[in-house]
């Protein structure tokens, strides 16, 4: 029953296209046509569903409130009607339950939605949303009125997305393609459609409404001016204060330019790369560490997380013995020494990060404040430093090297003046790059921004921006030290002599100083080169505020580094991709603090605080940084080259090639500057790598190193396509038809044993029924089945089909298997140890999919070849659902078949000093060679011995072999050991033959010897029966069969396996149950395993070159 007023009161101050804040007074002024628009009585409704305070309550409540702003940008006043109805419904909601049937997101949605939360469109109990299929309907199923009627369809919004890994993943409030596709019934009311709000005749139109959101930082500052102070603060480290005058000193003004501006276009490029690679997507917690590991995977992500946060940890102690020096050297002026010089810095530096420690665990907030406290110090003390350049320098300073600006002694010191072992280019590099690797302070801290992916670009390239203004001559301290203070001074009163004095040596002398015998004995205690630990403050107009300011600078730095070091290793430990550091990873209080962290970062800080010398400590952490940089450029480069649709940033100003240069250059200056270090670094991520891919953690963070994999496979296989095929390059490629996979072990671990790493492999398995019954079943279990290969480590592929027989569904997978030039050229199936129980119909298909295997499907190659595996004793140990039956059933749960009992086979064990038995009874084109001759390749079966036999007359023995020796020698198998079968033709057995006439009774007509069309009539509906014309005609390829048996276990009865060339069942003349009762006899009492392969006919192996 509420309405609100067809005419909101009072004038409108806005014009139109302007921002207005949607307040409680702004709301009572009202708006009038011209910009904002009058509230037409059609919205009443939509107000009124939207739970809308009521006017006649008291106007809005203060609840009502929301930190965003409608841009009114409307331009004809019958459109801003529905303009001004959507920001009045996008209003937030009281605590109330949400209406019904509604489908539209709110502000609030957007800015307040947490992941994981419910989000405004899950259904309530006694939603109106019924169907009358009730049960097809999911639970996240929504009733909307969007478009002027009922449909079960909802507008975008938020909460679809969030959390989304990979295709396929349930997403919140969107419903199932089943509702979809399912009849609405619809009960209750109904919300009133937005459409209705436009007034009729005008044309639909774009018109918008801007949501203009305040950031809410938990750190109380605006986005990006964290990131861009703790950027800056880092970067305005220990180095800027106690060694950059030094630096100037030695390496002169020029090459000290060229050092700040490498180390500007490193940082530059890695900044832009991350801050492309931040804003392509949701960025959390783990800085860094998150974003390198996100973008190339776990691998490489992990190791650089690690040494990553061990190299901020050592940063912490870098920035600490900074500061403690400088105590150190207050204390030394007055006579105050603690103990000594050494022990100082120790004892100051330990005493210093305990309390930064106190402060870190204080939380964020405090830390934020610490931190704004010491940028302003900082500015002070820049501000005093340049200001004491241009005073007039009194004959103390002046007698310490310090003379205002000199144009003479800035040509002087423009040129390098090497002293000392570090008297080197990039022996200097090495100790002014850590100053440099602030700009990831901001990116950090990425888990307490309120938005990282725009904090963090503008934070980190704003800093870099700054800091090398402050840096360059103009603009910082690099030049004053270089144009105001020569290089060597005693600091003596009494130096001083008339310009142009004999016997003064050194440019201070046409100033009045002689510094002549310091300079030449080496003794000077000031200047530029000897007393840049303060040199800053005695330049400056007030020492103090130097001192304040190196204060700020490394404690500012060390309190940075101590923060984000902990918060890397606590992503990388939730992770759980090393073992022993989830202890590490555990969060404390309402942020997740991690305490446990801070003290691992405590100890190891102390432990490099303890070295107490910042030029051993700063080269150290180098090659850390160097590396990350390193990899976060080629990860922007790596992302961008994959092509990948997911590689979307929104920040566009970044260039792959740049990236990737950044990178090169990165790795050129690590083995610049310590060649070890580098080695060392690079051993450690490599190390870690190696690991990883070793472990294969459970991840899927849908990384670019996935996306190349695509990419390459992709590219592969059509690339393949264009190649033709080669007698040399013949693999086979086998489609075995295992059913699902851990029903036959011993069936996929043969083949993978000869295919891994060098063919392809497809594990077929058909689901026979209904369609829409097996369908679901296929995809619940495909998953399942793929990662049961995984965990027994069999490269291969697995797929299925839905047939209405077995016979048709492999029909189906011979003909539509594989891509390209990776297609199957070998049918694998298991010997059919049932087939005198089994149904005639099984029986039928299962020779029928021999003869269709084998003859019937066609290749680049011509047909098919065929394997046969007869793997009776090939199991060792049963798993918990390894059947003996052929019936292709299917585990109830993919999650409790890839975590079940794996059945071991011989397959997998070590075979010894055994033998691989050939019987190469027909040549087939060599397939009955090739696949022993992988089988022995590999390390379980590389002992056994292969020995061919073949057919030949006990006359001509010894030609024969030689013949097949010199054969075998040209294909280069390795196979020496010939035997030739003399006797191959004799006659079998009595009882032989009689435990075979046995065998083939029960499948007999026993017709007489009747006449064909009798014998047709007979065999209707029978067809797998045997004629005794079919007998008769067959006898002597029988008792073939059975002599071959005999010769089997006289030869091969402890081999490790055989491989035998099967029989051919002529189409038409070879019943079912005749051509399985060859088999049976030719296989039958052996106990090792017998693989029967036949080959298409076509080559396989060759012994030209070309």
């Amino acid at each position: 029953g509420e309405t609100l007023p067809s005419s909101p009161p009072g004038p409108c101050p806005c014009s139109p296209g302007s921002e207005v804040p949607c307040s409680a007074a702004r709301a009572e002024q009202g708006c009038t046509p011209g910009c904002c628009p009058q509230l037409p009585p059609a919205a009443r409704g939509l107000a009124a569903h939207s739970r809308l305070p009521s006017h006649k309550q008291g106007g809005w409540s203060k609840s009502s409130k929301i930190r965003s702003k409608f841009v009114c940008e409307c331009k004809d006043s019958q459109r801003q009607h529905s303009c001004w109805a959507g920001a009045m419904a996008e209003l937030p909601i009281p605590d109330v339950p949400p209406a019904r049937c509604s489908g539209r997101f709110t502000i609030s949605t957007l800015l307040g939605m947490e992941e994981g939360g419910r989000g405004p469109y899950t259904p309530t109990e006694g939603s109106s949303c019924d169907s009358a299929q009730p049960t097809q309907l999911s639970s996240s199923t929504l009733c909307t009125r969007t478009f002027g009627y009922n449909t079960v369809d909802v507008v975008p919004a938020y909460e679809h997305y969030a959390n989304s890994k990979g295709v396929g993943d349930p997403r919140k409030g969107r419903p199932s393609l089943a509702d979809l596709h399912s009849i609405l019934k619809v009960t209750g009311g109904l919300a009133v459609p937005i459409a209705s709000l436009a007034s009729p005749g005008h044309a639909a139109g774009p018109c918008k409404v801007s949501v203009v959101g305040h950031c809410l930082l938990p750190l109380g500052a605006i986005t990006g001016a964290v990131p861009t102070i703790r950027c800056m603060l880092n970067i305005w480290g220990v180095i800027l204060y106690l060694r950059l005058p030094w630096i100037t000193a030695q390496a002169g003004i020029a090459l000290t330019w060229l050092i700040i501006l490498m180390s500007v276009t490193v940082t530059t490029i890695t900044g832009l790369s991350i801050s492309a690679i931040s804003t392509n997507g949701k960025v959390k917690s783990g800085g860094t560490y998150f974003l390198i590991s996100r973008s190339l995977g776990p691998e490489l992500g992990g190791s650089i997380g690690l040494i990553f946060a061990f190299a901020n940890a050592v940063a912490v102690a870098m920035h600490t013995v900074g500061f403690a020096e400088t105590v150190r050297d207050l204390l030394q002026e007055h006579n105050s020494l603690i103990v000594d010089p050494t022990n100082d810095i120790r004892i100051i530096g330990v005493i210093t990060v305990t309390v930064l420690l106190g402060i870190s665990l204080a939380g964020m907030e405090w830390e934020a404040k610490a931190q704004i406290l010491f940028f302003l110090v900082i500015l002070v003390s820049f501000i005093n430093y340049l200001v004491g350049t241009v005073i007039p320098a009194t004959a103390e300073k002046q007698a310490k090297g310090f003379f205002s600006y000199r144009a003479d002694i800035f040509v002087q010191n423009f040129v390098p003046n090497w002293r000392g072992p570090e008297g080197s280019f990039f022996g200097l590099f090495s100790i002014f790059f850590p100053s440099a690797t602030g700009i990831l302070a901001g990116a950090n801290i990425s888990g307490d921004l309120k938005d990282p992916a725009v904090a963090i670009p503008k934070g980190t390239l704003m800093a870099i921006f700054w800091t090398t203004m402050s840096y360059l001559p103009c603009s910082g301290p690099a030049c004053p030290p270089g144009a105001c203070v020569v290089r060597d001074a005693s600091g003596s009163l009494n130096d001083s002599v008339a310009v142009g004095s004999p016997g003064c040596e050194g440019l201070a002398c046409s100033f009045g100083w002689n510094f002549t015998a310091c300079a030449q004995q080496q003794s000077c205690r000031y200047g530029l080169s000897n007393y840049y630990q303060v040199l800053m403050s005695m330049v400056s107009g007030f020492g103090p505020l130097i001192t304040a300011g190196i204060f700020g600078a490394t404690l500012s730095s060390a309190l940075a580094c101590l923060v984000s070091a902990p918060k890397v290793f606590q992503c990388l430990c939730k992770d759980q991709l090393y073992p022993l550091i989830g202890f590490f990873g555990k969060g404390y209080g309402r942020n997740s603090e991690p305490i446990r962290g801070y003290m691992l970062t405590y100890v190891i800080a102390v432990g490099f605080i303890l070295i107490a010398e910042l030029n051993a400590i700063a080269p150290i952490i180098s090659n850390f940084f160097l590396c990350s940089y390193a990899l976060i450029n080629f990860s922007c480069f790596h992302a961008s080259i994959t092509n990948s649709p997911g590689w979307r940033p929104s920040f566009r100003y970044y260039s792959k090639w740049a990236a990737l240069f950044g990178a090169a250059v990165s790795v050129v200056i690590m083995f610049l500057l310590t060649w070890w270090a580098a080695l060392i670094a690079f051993g450690i991520v490599i190390f870690l790598l190696g690991y990883v891919l070793y472990k294969k953690p459970d991840v899927n963070w849908g990384s670019s190193m996935q996306a190349s994999s695509y990419n390459m496979a992709l590219n592969y296989s059509v690339g393949l396509s264009e190649v033709d095929e080669h007698i040399k390059n013949y693999r086979p490629q086998c489609l075995v038809l295992t059913g699902p996979p851990n029903f036959r072990p011993a069936l996929v671990d043969f083949v993978g044993t000869f295919t891994k790493n060098l063919s392809l492999m497809l594990c077929g398995n058909v689901l026979i029924g209904p369609r829409k019954q097996k369908m679901p079943e296929s995809r619940l279990m495909a998953d399942g089945h793929t990662k049961w290969l995984m965990k027994r480590k069999i490269k291969a592929f697995y797929t299925d089909v839905v047939a209405e027989d077995l016979r048709s569904g492999v029909q189906m997978l011979i003909q539509a298997a594989g891509l390209g030039k990776m297609r199957p050229n070998i049918l694998v199936l298991g010997y059919k140890r049932n087939w005198r129980t089994a149904s005639p119909e099984s029986l039928e298909d299962y020779v029928g999919i021999l003869q269709y295997g084998h003859t019937g499907s066609s290749t680049s190659w011509g047909h098919w070849h065929l394997l046969v595996a007869s793997l009776t004793a090939a199991v060792t140990c049963s798993g918990s659902s390894w059947a003996e039956s052929d019936t292709l059933a299917l585990a109830a749960d993919p999650t409790t078949l890839a975590s079940e009992q794996q059945a071991s086979t011989i397959f997998q064990s070590k075979q010894g000093k055994k033998t691989i038995d050939i019987y190469w009874l027909f040549d087939d084109g060599g397939l009955t060679l090739l696949i022993p001759y992988l089988l022995g390749r590999k390390k379980r079966w590389g002992k056994c011995k292969i020995r061919v036999f073949v057919g030949g007359q006990i006359n001509r023995m010894d030609e024969e072999r030689k013949a097949i020796v010199s054969l075998l020698s040209k294909f280069r198998l390795g196979f020496h050991e010939v035997h030739i079968l003399p006797d191959i033709n004799q006659k079998p057995r009595p009882e032989h033959i009689k435990r075979f006439d046995e065998l083939i009774a029960p499948f007999r007509l026993n017709d007489g010897f009747k006449d064909e069309a009798a014998v047709n009539e007979m065999r209707q509906g029978c067809p797998w029966k045997i004629s005794d014309e079919e007998v008769d005609k067959n006898r002597a390829k029988s008792l073939r069969q059975v002599r071959l048996n005999e010769i089997l276990r006289d030869y091969s009865r402890d081999a490790a396996l055989i491989a035998i060339t099967p029989p051919i069942g002529r189409k038409g003349r070879c019943p079912s149950s005749l051509y399985m009762a060859w088999l049976e006899t030719l296989s039958q009492d052996l106990r090792p395993p017998i693989i029967l392969t036949r080959g298409n006919q076509e080559n396989v192996l060759t012994f030209y070159c070309q």
